[in-house]
């Protein structure tokens, strides 16, 4: 195939893929194929796009890896990280403002993207700390604790005073597994317990608790775990 053939194939390939994302028929790897042929116009990135979901396990893990690794992925070069992270930090706004906008029990689904979002491609562990207002509208999105690959800390006497000064009614805790497909371990789930207990001596509900493991987030609520 010549360059004059090669490049009416893929001029014709990339409408294809503009028609299937405006029918909802993309797949993920053709999204951020779609997406990335943006930031690179002139050249094929199909096979780009299929080894960086390989490599890093999916969309979310793309949007969220630190702008460094990005660089370091062979194909991926200074201004189409930009561009990666650019969209992430757009949607990661989105969901913050809406979190903020409206009640938290009409949006679990859009609380627990913007957790993934937000945790999904970190090598380390966080846990942060969400608190919102009688009306269940979020007042604060802090980031309590760093930790290392396996491990992170709580400190429930900060939660609560911190609780205390924003007036919150009630809490969120998130935190992450870098490992992929890993639940609440026994620490996480005592450390649920500690922290539920002494909010409520001051009228102030433990919500639920998320663990964040690549794309899948985890509720403490729905595994029986939150009285």
């Amino acid at each position: 195939m010549d360059d004059v053939k090669k490049n009416a194939w893929y001029i014709g390939h990339r409408e294809r893929l503009r028609q299937k994302f405006l029918d909802d028929k993309l797949t993920d790897y053709e999204l951020l194929e779609l997406l990335i042929g943006y930031a690179i116009p002139r050249r094929d990135v199909h096979l780009l796009a299929r080894n960086l979901i390989e490599h890093f396990g999916g969309v979310y893990q793309i949007l969220t890896a630190p702008i460094e690794r990005l660089i370091e992925f062979d194909g991926i070069g200074r201004n189409t990280a930009i561009f990666i992270k650019v969209v992430g930090q757009i949607m990661l706004d989105g969901y913050h403002g809406g979190l903020k906008e409206a009640p938290l029990y009409r949006n679990d689904a859009l609380l627990k993207n913007y957790c993934i979002l937000k945790l999904g491609g970190k090598t380390v562990e966080e846990l942060h700390v969400l608190y919102f207002d009688a009306d269940w509208r979020m007042l604060s999105d802090d980031l309590h604790s760093n930790g290392t690959f396996n491990t992170t800390v709580a400190y429930p006497r900060e939660i609560l005073r911190r609780a205390l000064d924003l007036n919150a009614r009630s809490v969120v805790l998130v935190h992450n597994h870098p490992s992929i497909g890993t639940t609440f371990s026994s620490q996480d789930i005592a450390v649920t317990e500690q922290i539920s207990n002494l909010l409520k001596v001051v009228d102030i509900r433990l919500y639920d608790h998320y663990v964040v493991s690549g794309e899948v987030v985890y509720s403490a609520k729905d595994s029986n775990l939150l009285k």
